[in-house]
């Protein structure tokens, strides 16, 4: 309850801090004038007055919380199109991208962090390392494009753009195959990415609970190395990517931006990219307020899950 009264202050000075970064980025009435210079001061006014942008700034606020609360996130600027509309049919392909990413990067990541803490220095955990290295240091961006220009124009083995084929045509015979076909590339730069975080967090923490006198009396009272490393040492090893993942489920929403805009991948963080662009401050704001709450949610999972991980962290 009381992480749950907690969240309350953060969302709204996150709502806050949101709001007014949209005014320090200029007044988008002056910047729809500025993009559309034959446009008369009569339609100027009217879409002033239209997105309440006439009244004072504490009122603005006010008055966009409560229908934020109500999820109405306004209209956007550019079509007229309720965000609603906007973000809603973009939320589940953001989802499939990253759910398929998460699980893909945990799964490996764990084995490979363990056998690497296991012999420490060896010729495999310095391949590790270097890997890891690689991953987290290389643009997402050129790793995408790099993919594209060899698995898909080089080699013409997948598609290089969109979730599914387009006039009619599919890969790989059907559609189910053709999402997976779609969802090869894009998935293949977040999990490395992912991986190679998650392996540099386990592996260092592996290390040190490797050494811990507990291991050593476990593995003195004759338990199996397999249980001694993955029931005792990983158990405890792994809250530090616990963190992460919660980091993770929280920015799902959001979608990994530039990896969608490179792959035009009908997500929100293709959209994301697209309104800030356009200066699409009611759009930018609602995906804002929806990674928010997100993140705060999964905060909140995670601290409830790292009781059953690991049992000597308690919650007061």
């Amino acid at each position: 309850m009381r992480r749950l009264l907690y969240m309350i202050p953060v969302a709204i000075g996150i709502s806050i801090i949101a709001f007014l970064t949209m005014y320090a980025a200029g007044d988008p009435i002056a910047l729809i004038k500025a993009g559309k210079p034959n446009i008369n001061e009569a339609t100027l006014s009217g879409l002033r007055t239209y997105y309440g942008l006439d009244k004072p700034i504490p009122l603005q606020y006010v008055n966009w919380l409560m229908n934020i609360l109500q999820l109405n996130f306004g209209k956007s600027l550019y079509g007229g199109l309720p965000v609603n509309q906007i973000i809603g049919p973009r939320i589940w392909p953001t989802i499939e991208l990253q759910i398929v990413s998460l699980l893909i990067a945990f799964a490996v990541s764990i084995p490979i962090a363990v056998q690497s803490a296991r012999k420490p220095y060896s010729k495999q955990d310095v391949a590790v390392t270097s890997f890891s290295l690689f991953g987290v240091s290389m643009p997402t961006f050129w790793f995408g494009l790099i993919l594209i220009i060899v698995f898909s124009f080089t080699l013409g083995w997948f598609p290089s753009a969109g979730s599914q084929g387009v006039a009619g045509f599919v890969w790989w015979g059907n559609s189910f195959f053709d999402q997976i076909a779609h969802l090869i590339l894009p998935v293949a730069v977040l999990v490395y990415v992912s991986l190679a975080q998650n392996i540099r967090l386990i592996r260092a923490n592996m290390l040190e609970v490797l050494r811990s006198d507990y291991i050593l009396a476990a593995r003195a009272s004759g338990l199996s190395e397999r249980k001694v490393v993955y029931s005792y040492a990983l158990r405890n090893a792994i809250t530090p990517a616990i963190t992460f993942l919660g980091i993770a489920l929280g920015g799902m929403i959001a979608g990994a931006p530039m990896t969608e805009y490179v792959f035009s991948w009908p997500g929100l963080g293709r959209q994301y990219v697209t309104s800030t662009l356009n200066l699409d401050f009611p759009t930018i704001m609602g995906i804002t307020m929806i990674i928010t709450v997100m993140t705060l949610i999964a905060n909140l999972i995670m601290d409830v899950l790292y009781v059953y991980i690991d049992p000597r962290v308690r919650i007061r």
